[in-house]
């Protein structure tokens, strides 16, 4: 049966709203045939390599989804750790350091007035974290003698005392609450940079 003219119109029509493309492997122009996702031209040279890349890609995706799966609960809390320091030095990149007061060199440490190792429990309380030169941090150990008056300037008494207060209570994050707390420090890192452009 022959198509009506209605028909060979709307056909011609679709056709003519089919854009060039360019091919993901050979770069030439070409008009999508089989269907508008169409990322390569028709040459077999193209399709087997898109076909190569299309699988190194997903391979790469399993790869990456199997050691997030077998990740241990360390492994998330150093992540967190990374993110968590990197929102601190942005939080504090226009600030002097909180022990010496001098003007915080390109490279410095998030420091933790309270240490992790004492009092993992406020390892991830922005209130126990600032912008710290590396001298001051690394070399004098934190330089608490001059962090502390330094601290209570910054946050004031009331939520300094706090930190000495709740110094000790237990903190027991569970997976999904570290997981949890690394995307939202991911959040707040990106916002931050966009704020510091």
């Amino acid at each position: 049966m022959e198509p009506s003219a209605r028909t060979r119109a709307n056909r011609a029509q679709s056709i003519k709203f089919v854009r060039m493309k360019r091919c993901k492997i050979c770069k030439a122009p070409f008009t999508p045939t089989y269907s508008s996702l169409q990322a390569t031209c028709t040459k077999p040279q193209c399709l087997i390599e898109w076909g190569r890349v299309s699988e190194r890609k997903k391979a790469k995706r399993e790869i990456k989804q199997m050691r997030e799966n077998i990740k241990s609960v360390s492994q998330y809390r150093r992540e967190l750790q990374k993110v968590f320091n990197e929102f601190i030095r942005l939080r504090d990149l226009n600030e002097p350091c909180i022990s010496c007061g001098r003007t915080l060199p390109a490279k410095y440490d998030a420091g933790h007035f309270y240490s992790v190792g004492a009092y993992p429990n406020l390892r991830f309380n922005e209130d126990n974290v600032h912008g710290q030169c590396v001298e001051c941090n690394q070399h004098r150990h934190g330089n608490l003698l001059e962090y502390a008056p330094r601290l209570t300037e910054r946050i004031g008494f009331e939520r300094a005392s706090k930190l000495m207060v709740i110094r000790n209570e237990p903190l027991r994050l569970t997976l999904e609450e570290i997981k949890a707390k690394t995307e939202y420090y991911k959040n707040l890192v990106k916002e931050w940079k966009t704020r510091n452009e």
